[in-house]
């Protein structure tokens, strides 16, 4: 019998509002991580700051944002009204405290409820306000939430606006580095929404003249079937184009924020396209075939817009306004109008269109019965071998994918061993490949069902349909740290790229970093991940520590797998460039052999050779 504990008025706590952002992070920037993921915690700090700038330019205040990042450092200046001198420390401390519950300020603003820079602060080692306006100036310091500083107003010079600089707190975000890629990507998607806005990132500049459409140029994986289709109305503009990559991919934004779980409007947007396509060549084409090769950009303004979470990934708001439509039909009425009248305009972009259908359309019915086949290959694979050790969140539900589900992709009985021994059952699972998959650069959607390999991992995904029903959340390709480990890694990544590029580009694709190296002696053992914690781990064991060299996962026991695949798990994401389409990303890796791939290989094997001999040494 559980033992009886007294509830008194002693176990009710009330927390101040810092002590609770440090308390349940996750509640006000998502997951948290060390800055490998676009979405990690970091990302959302310096976004919550953004948005405050964005919101003024869109006002009309201000057309340059400047931002730098060093050594963890974040600084972002802007040049819009600057926050009222009597109210800075409230702004920043002060919960619900803000000017945009006032609608005549800020009429569509992407932060309504006042928490944002709250957070940054309470997250913080070390965060600064500093406003300037009508020539005076006031500045606060803080220290995780705490006024270290709350200076006088001074006069001063300064253009007017706000400044912010920031250090998140590494405690918090134990080992965190902001990466380029990811903050210019965010930098990108707000110039993308804000033609004549200038955002200077580490002195570079960034700016978009087209909006949407430079957006689609910048982020097309394979050549455009037609000129992009750019369209803009009161409150909403979309960008469309096809390509000949299977899959659909698209991008919406609500207030200038980028919701990369999409949300009403881009489901909206998805209904109204359907429709007008055949509507415009009267003819039921299934959806499938009509949204096949589809690359999209959605953009909408709403009055007071109702996220899912605080870090607004994910519109719910049914309608535009109080007062307005709801989403539905402000989406379908501008799409059927606009975009039905620009293919009657554009009979060239019209009849590309319709040819991509069929060409669908034709594929599809081709692999119907191949499709079948491999489908109770599948089910009869699922119930009679041991490819996939599922974890148990699956097991008994089918409820919406959770973001601690993984699935590790291994090769070799040895290396699935000791993954299956040591992972968490509880949500994550394994699947094992017999083998090195084939090269599927240039082949066809067949392939994948004729592919007993590739047909049993999309089944175990469960993504033949699209990215719905994804299984897991992350994705991670877990192979030995040695040339026929990275061979088998290029060519999984060559099979989601070619067939599943979506799964890549929403960021569910990691590549599982294990150690290289042990270093112990009998006080302690180090597990080292590169040459250089290599040297480190020697320096600091003194004298002659054991040095072993993993040459591959099947030597790591499942007690060592155990630290290396749980809160400690280091995983690379699988990131597409921004200015590297994906067409000549493949041609070069796993296309025919060139002098410069060769070059690229022989480079390579040199820097592994290096190190194998100076271990000898």
């Amino acid at each position: 019998m559980a033992q009886e504990t007294n509830y008194t008025e002693d176990h009710i706590k009330s927390l101040d509002w810092k002590q609770h952002i440090r308390l349940r992070p996750g509640m006000y920037i998502g997951k948290l991580g060390d800055g490998k993921s676009y979405d990690d915690g970091i990302y959302i700090l310096l976004k919550e700051i953004l948005d405050n700038s964005i919101d003024e330019f869109v006002m009309g205040n201000g057309r340059t944002i400047e931002v730098s990042i060093k050594d963890g450092l974040v600084k972002v200046r802007d040049y819009g009204r600057g926050i009222p001198l009597g109210k800075v420390v409230a702004c920043v401390s002060q919960m619900n405290t803000g000017g945009k519950y006032d609608s005549a300020a800020f009429k569509k603003s992407v932060g309504l409820n006042g928490v944002g820079t709250k957070a940054v602060n309470a997250l913080s080692e070390f965060f600064l306000v500093e406003s300037f306006r009508d020539g005076q100036t006031k500045k606060a310091e803080f220290s995780i939430g705490e006024i270290k500083e709350d200076a006088d107003v001074i006069e001063s010079s300064a253009r007017k606006g706000t400044k912010f600089t920031f250090k998140p707190d590494p405690e918090i975000f134990p080992n965190y580095h902001y990466r380029s890629e990811h903050v210019e990507s965010l930098i990108w998607n707000y110039a993308y929404l804000n033609r004549g806005l200038t955002v200077l990132f580490n002195g570079e500049k960034i700016r978009s003249e087209n909006g949407l459409k430079d957006l689609l140029i910048n982020k097309l994986s394979a050549k455009s079937l037609y000129p992009i289709i750019h369209l803009e109305g009161e409150d909403i503009e979309v960008a469309i184009t096809h390509t000949d990559s299977y899959g659909e991919e698209y991008y919406s934004f609500v207030n200038g924020q980028y919701t990369t779980q999409g949300g009403t409007h881009q489901n909206a947007f998805r209904e109204a396209y359907i429709k007008t396509i055949r509507d415009h060549f009267g003819k039921n084409y299934d959806t499938v075939d009509i949204r096949s090769g589809i690359s999209a950009a959605v953009s909408v303004k709403v009055m007071e817009p109702v996220f899912e979470s605080q870090t607004k990934t994910k519109l719910g708001s049914n309608d535009v306004g109080p007062d307005g439509p709801s989403m539905k039909v402000f989406v379908m009425d501008f799409l059927t109008r606009r975009l039905d009248n620009f293919l009657h305009r554009n009979p060239e972009a019209a009849q590309e269109i319709q040819k991509r259908i069929i060409q669908s359309e034709r594929e599809r019915k081709d692999l119907a019965g191949i499709k079948k086949l491999a489908k109770d290959r599948a089910k009869k694979a699922n119930l009679h071998n041991k490819k996939l050790r599922d974890c148990r969140v699956h097991f008994n539900t089918k409820k919406e994918i959770k973001d601690e589900t993984t699935l590790f992709i291994t090769e070799g009985d040895s290396a699935s061993g000791s993954i299956t021994k040591a992972r968490d059952v509880q949500t994550q699972a394994v699947f094992s490949l017999k083998g090195k998959p084939l090269n599927c650069f240039g082949l066809t959607k067949k392939i994948v069902y004729e592919n007993e390999e590739f047909n049993l991992l999309q089944a175990a995904l469960n993504i033949e349909d699209g990215l719905e029903g994804l299984r897991y959340n992350k994705v991670v390709l877990a192979t030995d740290a040695d040339v026929d480990g990275m061979h088998i890694r290029l060519l999984l990544i060559t099979f989601f790229l070619q067939f599943f590029p979506d799964l890549v580009k929403q960021g569910h694709l990691y590549v599982l970093e294990t150690p290289l190296f042990r270093v112990r002696n009998k006080k302690e053992t180090i597990y080292c991940y590169s040459d250089e914690e290599r040297k480190r781990a020697i320096m600091k064991l003194k004298g002659k520590p054991e040095i072993t060299r993993f040459k591959g996962l099947g030597e790591i026991s499942p007690d060592e797998f155990r630290e290396f695949i749980g809160e400690q798990i280091r995983l690379q994401p699988v990131i597409v460039g921004r200015d590297t389409p994906l067409n000549d990303l493949l041609e070069f890796y796993m296309g025919k052999n060139t002098p410069d791939r060769q070059k690229f290989i022989i480079k390579n094997l040199k820097v592994e050779k290096d190190i194998e001999e100076e271990l000898i040494k």
